[in-house]
């Protein structure tokens, strides 16, 4: 692979944090390896090809996360998980993804803060400070929940619906839209977190509330009800 295939390709894997605007540098170590890195090498020597990279929406990169940082909000991610019934393994990822644990994090299209809630989302949920750790990820994983109910908590559709919107996600068939942002995205919190195994859809075990003589009376069934209250509960 040429080295300008491995730098585009490694933008557009990687999670997307802040738009790329820096200059790269690419040099052989002593042992004849090639390195790639946004600053020139330590003892000043130059660098044997340099690239810049303009500033883009569409190709953002994630920044080294140190251990210290992403602990800072353990307590909180832990609280709101909790709360809301959501892995705090996914909640991690997905804050390590949109904002890298940048507390002040804006993207381009206007989405703020840890969980990088967008205005209406902020406002439904009543978020008066966005760049507060406590309000964002309060407002963030309860929006998360939200999305892995209308989704019989398939992770995977949840997420692309966090990255892509719930209507995007409803307008391909309850897929993950054929979009390369929302893939990579989807696919790099899912390898942060250890996805779930999907359960084929043809596999899949519903359970439905029946009322019979005014009691709910729970029911297992193989075919997903087309109305009324349901969830997934297993495979056959």
């Amino acid at each position: 692979m040429s080295l300008l295939k491995f730098l585009l390709s490694a933008a557009l894997t990687l999670g997307l944090a802040a738009p790329a605007a820096a200059q790269l540098y690419s040099w052989r170590d002593s042992n004849g390896h090639l390195v790639v890195s946004n600053t020139r090498q330590a003892d000043g020597s130059a660098p044997t090809r340099t690239y810049a990279v303009s500033q883009s929406t569409a190709v953002r990169t994630t920044r080294y996360v140190a251990s210290t940082r992403s602990g800072l909000y353990d307590t909180i991610i832990a609280e709101h998980a909790s709360l809301n019934g959501v892995r705090p393994d996914l909640v991690r990822a997905v804050m390590q993804v949109e904002s890298a644990f940048n507390t002040y994090a804006r993207s381009p299209k206007g989405a703020l803060g840890l969980m990088q809630l967008m205005p209406a989302t902020l406002k439904e949920y009543g978020v008066r400070n966005p760049f507060s750790p406590t309000e964002n990820v309060r407002a963030g994983v309860a929006y998360l929940r939200s999305l892995l109910d209308r989704y019989q908590n398939d992770e995977t559709l949840a997420l692309a619906a966090y990255n892509a919107g719930p209507t995007a996600v409803d307008k391909h068939g309850e897929s993950v839209p054929p979009y390369r942002e929302t893939k990579n995205y989807v696919k790099q919190v899912n390898q942060l977190a250890g996805a779930k195994a999907a359960v084929p859809a043809e596999n899949r075990l519903y359970k439905v509330i029946e009322f019979i003589d005014g009691r709910p009376v729970p029911k297992i069934v193989d075919k997903k009800p087309t109305s009324g209250i349901y969830e997934i509960v297993g495979a056959r």
